[in-house]
């Protein structure tokens, strides 16, 4: 009786323990998917953060003497040129003072070279500190031009993937924040804005009021008829999934009717290159055998 004893006592532990590990929770190959996709998103994440924060303190390293000299005259910046900046992605208070200190600093290295080069003349000067003055004016419009058309050009296509990710089962919050993510390399300016409406409702802002701040920080008009549509979806309820597969469709065909609008105006703006130089030279090249034939044959005549 002692060794069948053992032999059920032993049994039974094993059985106990089989029991157990088939109770424990068990990795599938979706769940390791998964940690794998959050793992890598939060690696992106801290590398993203710490390169930020070496871009951050760079610039306040560099804005230092800077805003000494602003605080000089003014306690805090121009709003009108924090705006601005901020339509071109620059959205730190180091920012301003860089730029600040930029047209101060570029007309009076260029006025230095100027006059080590030209010897001393006085109107080459004054035009080249004028220019240097207005030249990070003239930089900063066109970086603001150049982030609008890319947030343009990239908001089609944030739509449909946020239309697929609320299909899926993800709310309008949670599926801006997945877009944001996703888009942070194809898309990055465009992916800053919409975690930045993230960010935003984290800190307590409400959600109409976060959207209405993301179309005044792009100022673009796609955008602000995205964040009318928006509003009044939640407003009155009806499937923002639907909206936004017709909008990102309206918006496709706006982008489509530009380019063509943009290659019908090449045929005119081809006419000036044509008319000053290609014209003028095939009228050397076929008029000028002619009229020299005419004159050697003036010359045998009258000669």
């Amino acid at each position: 009786m002692a060794p069948m004893t053992i032999l059920i006592a032993v049994a039974s532990f094993v059985g106990f323990l089989l029991l157990l590990l088939m109770m424990l929770p068990r990795s599938s190959a979706q769940s390791a998917l998964l940690e794998k996709v959050t793992r890598d998103a939060r690696v992106d994440e801290e590398q993203a953060g710490r390169s930020s924060w070496r871009s951050l303190a760079t610039a306040e390293f560099m804005a230092k003497p800077f805003a000494v000299m602003r605080r000089l005259l003014t306690p805090k910046p121009d709003p009108s040129l924090v705006r601005r900046l901020m339509l071109a992605g620059y959205r730190k208070p180091a920012h301003a003072d860089i730029f600040v200190g930029a047209r101060l600093v570029l007309p009076a290295v260029l006025g230095f070279v100027v006059v080590m080069v030209s010897s001393g003349n006085l109107l080459f000067f004054f035009l080249t500190i004028v220019l240097a003055f207005f030249l990070p004016d003239f930089w900063l419009t066109r970086a603001i031009n150049k982030r609008r058309e890319r947030i343009r050009l990239s908001l089609p296509d944030a739509l449909d993937l946020l239309s697929i990710c609320m299909e899926a089962g993800l709310g309008l919050d949670q599926g801006i924040v997945r877009v944001g993510q996703e888009l942070r390399v194809s898309r990055p300016d465009l992916s800053e804005e919409l975690l930045q409406i993230n960010f935003e409702q984290r800190a307590g802002v409400p959600r109409i009021t976060a959207w209405k701040t993301f179309s005044d920080r792009v100022d673009l008009e796609s955008v602000r008829s995205f964040v009318a549509m928006l509003i009044q979806t939640d407003r009155f309820g009806t499937p923002i999934s639907k909206s936004l597969g017709t909008f990102s469709d309206a918006l496709r065909v706006a982008r489509r009717q530009k380019a063509e609008e943009l290659a019908a105006k090449t045929t005119i703006k081809l006419l000036f290159p044509l008319a000053l130089f290609i014209a003028p030279a095939m009228g050397v090249v076929l008029l000028g055998p002619a009229f020299i034939s005419l004159i050697k044959g003036f010359q045998h005549v009258f000669g």
